[in-house]
């Protein structure tokens, strides 16, 4: 009998897709590819142009172009988060820097390389950490996050345990 009445009281699909299409929750896009020079951070940098073009406040927190210039052309008319400078063994290291985008709040940050370790010291170890940092801080807040990543054959099963939930939600927004 409590069986029949808790599913009773219980939400229904329909509903639960409309409270999540009417949340502001951050949405997270990874783009992936297979090995470098596929593409991964031209089409995050397409898409963050088209999404500019729309009007969408996009912020750059950290893109490595690796000398490409089509890629670097991409980054015409983009704000770029200045990064943070660390010195680690004498030398200096550049890092996202967190605070100046939670401080900047903006609908879309680029964040690139995901599997990237942070210089030791950083708040958090590791950059796809940086993201999950953003995303609880700018919590109910309207934006998005647009990241890319390059798997690696050690990297294949943490790395599809991390995107899961992530797809789901973007799909669902």
């Amino acid at each position: 009998m409590n069986d029949r009445l808790e599913r009773d009281q219980r939400p229904s699909p329909e509903a639960l897709l409309r409270q999540l299409g009417s949340a502001s929750r951050g949405r997270f896009k990874i783009f992936v590819g297979a090995a470098p020079g596929v593409g991964k951070t031209y089409e995050m940098l397409l898409t963050a142009q088209a999404k500019r073009r729309e009007g969408v406040d996009v912020v750059v927190g950290v893109v490595e172009t690796h000398g490409r210039k089509e890629t670097q052309a991409l980054l015409d008319g983009l704000e770029i988060i200045p990064r943070r400078r660390v010195e680690h063994k004498g030398h200096l290291l550049d890092e996202m820097d967190i605070d100046a985008i939670l401080d900047r709040r903006p609908h879309l940050v680029l964040v690139d390389e995901l599997a990237h370790s942070n210089a030791p010291g950083s708040r958090p170890p590791k950059r796809y950490m940086d993201v999950e940092e953003l995303e609880q801080a700018l919590e109910g807040e309207p934006g998005a996050y647009a990241a890319r990543v390059r798997l690696r054959r050690e990297d294949d099963q943490r790395w599809a345990r991390y995107e899961a939930p992530r797809r789901l939600r973007a799909k669902q927004g």
